[in-house]
């Protein structure tokens, strides 16, 4: 009977369904050809989730200005969160109007893999 509920209890902690991490933009560094945006992943679950990829597309009035794909190799505690480094490579160097991060972010967590719809704000300097 023991088992039995240990395996109810199991079962239904694997099937809840996972609250989507949370991206917030923190800073944006420049270098003469592409910048670097500095982004806070959040981890709002109650259990350990490691990070392993970020697919990510920038863009401002609904044009695309850059994207790309980040392989990632980072543990994210319980309800705590981490800093991630975005290469945002833009033709002009133009970074004055306001951007959008969206995207998809892959994650382990329960042992299992997970895909995450992802966005942050990028605000002009």
């Amino acid at each position: 009977m023991l088992r039995l509920v240990v395996l109810l209890v199991l079962t239904a902690a694997a099937c809840t369904p996972a609250r989507s991490p949370e991206l917030r933009v923190i800073g944006v560094h420049e270098t003469t050809r592409h910048e670097v945006v500095f982004v806070q992943v959040t981890n709002p679950a109650t259990r350990p989730m490691k990070l392993t990829k970020l697919e990510y597309t920038f863009a401002a009035a609904g044009s695309k200005i850059s994207e790309g794909e980040l392989e990632l190799h980072r543990d994210v505690p319980p309800n705590a969160a981490i800093v991630v480094e975005v290469p945002l490579d833009v033709p002009d160097s133009d970074t004055s109007s306001a951007m959008t991060l969206t995207g998809k972010l892959t994650a382990e967590l329960d042992q299992v893999l997970r895909t995450f719809k992802v966005e942050a704000a990028v605000q002009p300097k």
